[in-house]
């Protein structure tokens, strides 16, 4: 008998449990005749807006594992913007169309990060399994492309990495682990040494993004000063608010693009920077155009400025004379590409992450949860994806799921 094949709902159970966020939840998961689990997923069978392409598929699961697999629940599944941009095939990393869940046409899954808890795995890993799995642990993706924008999901070991101490924590904030923040902590890391005995400092755009809020929080407890560019918001008081709230992360400075690109702006850092004889060693990008041609200016000689995004969509044009004169150096940076080729190094700095989580010293984004039962519509999901590519919103989008 096939693994997956598809299955018709019936009526949808009453429920046994209110939705939970939290160490504890989910004890439950929908269950079909002869035991097979009854599971959703928003997949896509071609390349386009989220609104066009995206459709909610139901399949069943059998409950006869293969000796080396793994059935996973949702917990908690971010929606990032490369997500959207994979959805749109304007990504890099593309996930392959099969149709192992039964699609009418082979699809793909939507989205790349998320928090699973183990609810059964195949005879060879119940007895030897290389990470100590067992029902109930939580995990994470290893690797990008898996899909986790679905209520349950089959998996080997080698597609996942064990959170090996999940107390204290929420499935959101291991759920959105592995991209914003680890993007942050290798850039502050791997290009330049930043000494926080010299005073050193960074510089960057998005301050506000996942990406920035963590670079923050991890800069300030490394002793790192940093300064920190905003886009306005609609009124003078939503600014200062948003200022306020970053430099209560630990923020150096926070300024606006406005302010950035005004006439004189370099007598203000030299006057943060001591006369400059305090470094800006590293700018961090993901906007591109003016702005970020802008940032590149305030490095110090010898600077690194990181793209890691464009969210602009303006191509990053540099004067010559920042290469020759200041000796800029300017790299780009993928968490995708950088989690793939290092597992290990991947696992201990989201365990170190979730440690300083765990101990208060990291404070995860700012989220709107969009709710995900067995009845949510496919509509409402739909709608949460395309949300992302809106403007000002008040935190990341993710699925947190209930009654599935």
């Amino acid at each position: 008998m096939s693994l997956v094949r598809l299955f018709r709902p019936g009526p949808a159970l009453p429920r046994a449990l209110a939705p939970r966020v939290g160490p504890t939840i989910c004890r439950r998961h929908k269950s079909g005749p002869y035991g097979y689990t009854q599971a959703k997923a928003l997949v896509y069978s071609k390349y386009g807006s989220p609104k066009d392409v995206l459709s909610l598929h139901t399949h069943s699961i059998s409950p006869s594992l293969p000796p080396t697999t793994l059935l996973l629940r949702a917990l908690a599944t971010p929606i990032n913007p490369a997500d959207i941009n994979q959805i749109q095939g304007v990504y890099p990393s593309k996930p392959p169309f099969t149709s192992l869940l039964g699609t009418s046409q082979p699809s793909a899954v939507g989205g790349n990060e998320g928090c699973f808890e183990i609810t059964s795995l195949g005879s060879s890993l119940s007895t030897s399994s290389k990470q100590n799995l067992k029902k109930g642990d939580w995990v994470i993706m290893k690797n990008t492309g898996f899909g986790t924008w679905r209520t349950h999901a089959l998996a080997e070991e080698k597609d996942v990495l064990k959170i090996d101490n999940k107390e204290g924590l929420s499935p959101i904030q291991v759920g959105t682990v592995s991209v914003n923040p680890c993007t942050a902590y290798r850039m502050l890391k791997d290009f330049e040494t930043l000494n926080p005995e010299k005073h050193d400092w960074f510089i960057q755009n998005g301050a506000n993004s996942g990406v920035g809020r963590a670079a923050i929080q991890l800069g300030a407890k490394w002793g790192i000063k940093s300064i920190n560019i905003i886009r306005d918001r609609s009124t003078p008081s939503e600014t200062e608010a948003m200022k306020n709230e970053l430099l209560e992360l630990g923020a150096t400075k926070v300024i606006t693009e406005k302010q950035l690109m005004e006439r004189g702006f370099s007598d203000q850092i030299k006057e943060w920077t001591n006369g400059g004889r305090e470094k800006i060693k590293i700018g961090l990008n993901c906007v591109g155009g003016k702005p970020a041609l802008a940032l590149t200016k305030t490095l110090s000689s010898g600077g690194h400025m990181i793209s890691y995004g464009a969210m602009s969509k303006q191509p990053l044009e540099l004067p010559t004379g920042l290469l020759i004169f200041k000796d800029l150096k300017f790299s780009g940076f993928w968490v995708s590409r950088w989690s793939d080729a290092n597992p290990e190094e991947k696992k201990r700095m989201v365990d170190e992450i979730l440690d300083l989580t765990r101990a208060g010293e990291f404070r995860d984004v700012p989220v709107e949860k969009v709710g995900w039962e067995w009845g949510t519509e496919e509509s409402e999901l739909v709608g949460a994806v395309e949300g992302t590519l809106e403007g000002f919103r008040s935190g990341k989008g993710v699925f947190v799921f209930g009654e599935t």
